[in-house]
């Protein structure tokens, strides 16, 4: 009898020493929960091309999701810790990635990708985990079209503040036709969703809106550097534009070697967001000079204190277009998970996983530093407005950066100082 006391007493005195902050809040979510014990911090993830000749894009992004965060302070009662993967700007890339952080079940959720090809490759393997991403520059239409027959690849837990290309292609087809009075087009892409996905919407519009004539579509290899070959034979029909959304180094060899191509002296060179960065002028020369360029524009007094905080937290300015978007996308998903977070009386925190993409997809008129944002239910947060057309100058060519914004949909041409 005396023996039996004494290990009841033992299985008392275990379960007294067994801290509460063990127990979580009940999940009751569909695809699961997210468990945070008290005193730890809220994860959240980023798949962004840190390195190698995109990294620009990445640093950019990262740099917008460390000031959300820092503006942030104290989330939930405790801190938020961010964790990164490294998706380089590709298939490949992008689905490493994807699998690094889908076997972290700490990971509220994750900005990123920047690329459409790192996103299409990485959507998988992020919505079959139950988590989210928003994407702050991925831009390809593909991604958010739930009609998979027609090359859609939408898949729950996607969303973006970036632009659909279906926006940056039309009003950049409008201002070659109506600004430039374009009656011909050429275009090159790079044989990525995003810039096949973007030279067609481009080329689609300027055909069947404006009349005119598209007289070649063609592509380089990622790694080209002669571009003499394809530049030879857009230049039999001599278009008045030649739009090229790729990235750097490709789109440097194109602009250069345009130059010395007999047919193009008059052709008009067109780039997008993807060459859209301060390295490119610099990395073209003289040939850059003149050059538009299609991309993302944000102005505001909210927008002034951004640059402003990241000249003091980070130094210089923003070598990209996108990383008010990877702002917007970060404070979007911190909000959403402040939103449906579950905290118990120990501060240990649930955080429901199809709730947390209810929350995303019931988005509207989030005020954010790229406009008043609502979100579709395939994701797409972004109206397009904020795009505009660039033309770089001399003072690019001599370390200014970002070049003037010439041209918006909503306000027409602009008075140049």
């Amino acid at each position: 009898m005396k023996k039996l006391l004494i290990f009841a007493l033992l299985l008392m005195l275990m379960a007294l020493s067994i801290p509460a902050t063990m127990a979580q809040p009940e999940c009751t979510d569909a695809i699961g929960c997210v468990e945070i014990e008290a005193g730890d911090p809220v994860v959240i993830g980023y798949m962004l091309t840190v390195s190698g000749p995109t990294a620009f894009l990445g640093e950019d992004s990262v740099g917008g999701i460390e000031l959300a965060v820092m503006d942030r302070g104290e989330f939930l009662g405790t801190e938020i810790e961010i964790v990164g993967e490294d998706s380089l700007c590709s298939a490949e890339g992008g689905q490493t990635a994807a699998q690094r952080i889908a076997s972290d079940d700490e990971i509220a959720g994750v900005v990123g990708t920047n690329c459409s090809s790192a996103a299409t490759a990485a959507l998988p393997i992020i919505s079959e985990a139950g988590l989210v991403m928003i994407s702050p520059s991925a831009t390809s239409p593909t991604l958010s079209d739930a009609d998979m027959d027609a090359g859609g690849v939408y898949l729950p837990g996607f969303y973006r503040t970036a632009h659909n290309d279906l926006f940056q292609g039309a009003i950049a087809a409008q201002f070659i036709a109506e600004e430039l009075g374009a009656a011909s087009l050429a275009t090159i892409h790079d044989g990525s969703s995003y810039a096949d996905g973007l030279q067609g919407v481009m080329a689609d519009v300027f055909a069947s809106d404006f009349e005119g004539t598209v007289t070649f579509q063609g592509a380089v290899n990622i790694g080209d550097t002669d571009m003499t070959a394809i530049l030879t034979e857009i230049a039999a029909d001599a278009p008045d534009v030649l739009y090229f959304p790729i990235f750097e180094p490709e789109g440097n060899f194109i602009a250069d070697q345009a130059l010395d191509i007999a047919g193009l002296e008059d052709t008009i060179l067109f780039g997008a967001d993807g060459i859209l960065v301060d390295s490119f002028p610099e990395n073209t020369g003289d040939a850059s000079v003149g050059m538009y360029f299609s991309g993302p524009v944000v102005t505001g007094e909210a927008y002034q204190s951004f640059l402003a905080a990241w000249e003091e937290e980070i130094g210089g300015v923003p070598p990209s277009g996108f990383h008010a978007h990877a702002y917007d996308a970060t404070n979007m998903l911190l909000d959403s998970i402040e939103a449906v977070a579950v905290m118990d009386d120990e501060g240990n925190i649930s955080i429901g996983r199809q709730t947390l993409r209810d929350e995303l997809t019931a988005i509207e008129e989030f005020e954010g530093l790229t406009g008043v944002l609502t979100c579709s239910e395939t994701g797409d947060c972004s109206t397009g407005e904020a795009l505009g057309i660039f033309q770089t100058t001399e003072a690019e060519l001599e370390g200014n950066w970002p070049p003037p914004v010439i041209w918006t949909p909503a306000g027409g041409m602009m008075e140049m100082e």
